[in-house]
């Protein structure tokens, strides 16, 4: 099933100016209910109560905006089914781990308060989500300045021996995953972190786009032409991303 809000809110909630195109699409292909907003999309994944991946598009418009963080974490009625809740965390010892960051979507208040919704939502260890993660959501702002990427983010989803947390029962993921796409610089970086305090360079934790592909089941950048795909996919080649930004 698919829902598409994005035509709805922009009748009513956006200037002109501000509207935001999926210009291209690459967005992954997986099982679950994909749910589209106007700066990003997500496929949830009702048994795990998280989605199985988030995607949007990173670039300058997206970065330089001065909407302030709201806090504002709610539960996801445009699921079918209803997300998770933000109850669900409480007393857990997890943080309420964003995919598509706060810090991404400064655009506009739309996009700052929809980054809040559960469905975007998945349970974090305070360290990692505090360290490492952070750490690499703003490498990935860094590596966006002055030219578009598109990302894709979400916990590794495979088992059915997850700890579990609150009334919804919401899977807690060992592992999370980003994939970081360039069309302009023709490249492609995939990370793959375990769910605790990361005391190692982020360099550590690189892996190919097959990799996160074979262990999670999504076929990233489906829309790519085969063979394009297959090499930017097959490799880990850090050479050409700067680990050396300051972070923001």
């Amino acid at each position: 099933m698919i829902i598409d809000l994005r035509n709805r809110i922009l009748l009513f909630i956006l200037p002109l100016n501000l509207t935001f195109v999926f210009t291209q699409d690459y967005s992954p292909k997986s099982s679950g209910e994909v749910v589209k907003y106007n700066y990003y999309s997500l496929s949830y994944n009702e048994y795990h109560e998280q989605a199985n991946w988030v995607y949007y598009k990173l670039n300058n418009l997206m970065l330089l905006g001065t909407t302030k963080r709201t806090n504002n974490f709610r539960t996801d009625y445009n699921i079918s089914s209803k997300s998770s809740s933000p109850n669900d965390y409480k007393g857990s010892g997890y943080d309420r781990g964003h995919l598509a960051p706060a810090g991404d979507m400064k655009i506009n208040s739309r996009a700052m308060s929809e980054s809040f919704l559960m469905s975007n939502i998945s349970p974090q260890n305070p360290s990692f989500n505090r360290g490492g993660w952070k750490k690499l959501e703003s490498l990935v702002r860094m590596w966006s300045r002055n030219r578009t990427s598109y990302v894709t983010t979400g916990g590794v989803l495979n088992s059915d021996s997850y700890r579990k947390i609150g009334k919804n029962k919401i899977s807690v993921p060992t592992q999370f995953y980003k994939v970081v796409f360039i069309p302009s610089e023709n490249k492609m970086i995939a990370f793959l972190m375990p769910n605790q305090k990361i005391e190692n360079s982020l360099k550590n934790y690189v892996v190919s786009v097959d990799h996160i592909e074979e262990i999670t089941g999504i076929d990233f950048h489906h829309k790519l032409e085969d063979e394009l795909e297959g090499k930017l996919e097959s490799i880990s080649n850090i050479e050409k991303w700067d680990f050396n930004l300051v972070y923001n």
